[in-house]
């Protein structure tokens, strides 16, 4: 079991400046970053194993690696709620959030009541954190009821509205990760989609149409309908 200096040692070991440069292509926020590819943060973490401790320790770095490396070694069990809170309202880039909710935030008990929180939250970063935890949620807990996400939509559309890039992207992808659970879910996620594309709002067209183009898509409808028996869900791509 690595020590957070070890694990921060061999983080700073693999820094690229040339991969920071070219981050804030993809709307990452290049501050205090090492230009560290997930995967290398996935194998440093692996050899870290479980370790709550050094996670918090990683967090209080502020460096966006550590951070997402804090996320995969820290206990679900262990973390509390003021916890999410603090880490939430620290996020700052769609990509440390989006990691530690996919890591972190979507095994812990809370998860359902911080969506609820979040998704009436101001602050972009902690909005997005709801709607991407509606997203992982509905791409990795294969046991939920469909009555959960059909609970989740009008959030959904109530914040379909807001045109802060992070956030509608963030509200995209929710819709669509519920909409690839299965066929009755899709239906709804369609519904929703349609009703949203008649807002006047620039971001709910928006958010319609690219949730349209792939929940009614060939491919999409394919897949549902070959799996449905099964009760599979279809992974949703990121935002």
């Amino acid at each position: 079991m690595a020590s957070a200096a070890a694990i921060l040692h061999d983080l700073k070991s693999l820094a690229n400046a040339h991969n920071v440069a070219g981050m804030a292509h993809f709307g990452i926020n290049p501050h205090k970053r090492l230009g560290i590819s997930v995967e290398q943060m996935r194998r440093i973490a692996r050899a870290a194993r479980r370790d709550h401790a050094a996670a918090l320790t990683l967090w209080k770095t502020g460096i966006p690696e550590a951070r997402i490396v804090a996320s995969m070694i820290a206990d679900p069990a262990a973390l509390r709620s003021d916890d999410m809170e603090a880490w939430a309202v620290e996020f700052d880039s769609w990509d440390v959030c989006d990691q530690v909710c996919a890591n972190l935030f979507e095994k812990t008990p809370f998860a359902r009541r911080k969506i609820r929180a979040w998704a009436k939250r101001d602050e972009e970063f902690v909005k997005r954190a709801a709607f991407s935890l509606i997203a992982c949620l509905a791409t990795h807990d294969k046991r939920a009821p469909d009555e959960d996400f059909l609970a989740l939509l009008p959030l959904i559309e109530r914040a379909a509205t807001d045109d802060r890039n992070f956030v509608r992207k963030a509200v995209n992808w929710a819709l669509r990760g519920i909409g690839k659970r299965n066929v009755p879910l899709n239906k709804a996620a369609i519904a929703t989609a349609r009703r949203l594309r008649a807002l006047d709002s620039r971001a709910a067209r928006w958010i319609a149409a690219d949730a349209l183009r792939e929940l009614e898509g060939d491919a999409v409808q394919a897949s549902l309908k070959a799996r449905s028996m099964s009760g599979r869900a279809l992974p949703a791509r990121a935002a």
